[in-house]
């Protein structure tokens, strides 16, 4: 996927009004997921990216055990703009929607590894579908 097809999809999808706008969301949603992940799962995804985009996900940041509540709200915190939660939560699931169009599964489930359960519905629910409570990963095996 090209840099301009990444910025193209998460501005249709999140319904931003322009390219700069989408920019800006992809930066808040990537620099945060950074801070959350273990940088060598961010450098392998990052390294699947366009340039301008995957290194939000290099950049090395101190490590933050967030909340997935908490990650929504940095995200809103880094748009840097007047958006809500509910906007800023729905940023971050088109973003990580695009990127998983974007990526090989096995880099993204790097990523996922090492995040806590509460992120699962994040990855699984898309930008259209609901966001659930976690199920248990348990409950995944046997």
């Amino acid at each position: 996927m090209t840099h301009e097809e990444f910025v193209g999809q998460v501005q249709h999808r999140a319904h931003l009004p322009s390219r700069g706008a989408a920019e800006t969301v992809i930066r808040a949603v990537l620099e945060t997921l950074a801070e959350r992940t273990e940088h060598r799962a961010a450098a392998h995804v990052a390294a699947q990216l366009p340039h301008p985009i995957g290194r939000f996900l290099e950049q090395r940041r101190e490590f933050h055990r967030l909340s997935l509540p908490e990650f929504f709200q940095r995200v809103r915190e880094l748009e840097e703009t007047s958006v809500d939660i509910a906007a800023a939560a729905y940023h971050a699931r088109v973003v990580l929607e695009v990127l998983e169009e974007g990526v090989t599964e096995g880099a993204l489930a790097k990523i996922r590894a090492g995040l806590p359960a509460d992120f699962d519905p994040l990855f699984k629910s898309g930008s259209k579908g609901p966001l659930h409570e976690p199920e248990s990963r348990e409950s995944h095996q046997g």
